[in-house]
């Protein structure tokens, strides 16, 4: 019986939402980089980057909505989905208007401008769920360390990419 063409596709999505789920998961039992909610490196997102570049914005996006809800089931945070997908939403849309513009050694650029991205959707969505504007006094913070994160996922994404690219045109 012949495999179907799709079958390899949603087979390496799969796998990739595996990876990024664990990575998830074991990045919640780090303590906290610093005593700001929200604050943490999102190790998870460099599957996205690499998914992103690799695979395309559909597989990318399959990848990031799967490690979102399944991260919050498991991790019992049912209320972090909200603010995983407000900030992972507005990561996504960033890198994926970046992603004709860079190069695949400049992913990099793509993991600081999502991860700042990723740090104002959830500062909007903690403002709009709990209607306390002061939390935007966090955003300069959220910033520097959306600048720092997402130059080490990018990067290790950056890295990634380059040093695998021969495996994935293997068909």
């Amino acid at each position: 019986m012949k495999k179907r063409p799709d079958t390899k596709r949603i087979t390496m999505d799969a796998v990739l939402t595996a990876i990024a789920l664990v990575i998830f998961i074991v990045e919640l039992q780090f303590p906290e980089i610093l005593p700001v909610p929200g604050v943490k490196l999102g190790l998870a997102n460099v599957i996205t980057l690499i998914a992103m570049f690799q695979l395309g914005p559909v597989d990318a996006l399959a990848i990031l909505l799967g490690r979102i809800l399944l991260g919050g089931m498991f991790s019992g945070r049912i209320i972090s989905i909200l603010y995983s997908l407000a900030g992972g939403l507005l990561c996504y849309a960033v890198t994926l208007v970046l992603r004709k513009a860079v190069s695949k050694s400049q992913i990099w650029v793509c993991g600081v401008l999502g991860a700042i991205a990723h740090n104002a959707g959830q500062i909007l969505t903690a403002v709009a769920i709990t209607q306390t504007p002061e939390l935007f006094g966090y955003f300069p913070i959220l910033m520097v360390s959306g600048l720092l994160t997402g130059a080490f996922t990018g990067g290790i994404a950056t890295f990634t990419v380059k040093k695998t690219q021969k495996l994935w045109e293997l068909n």
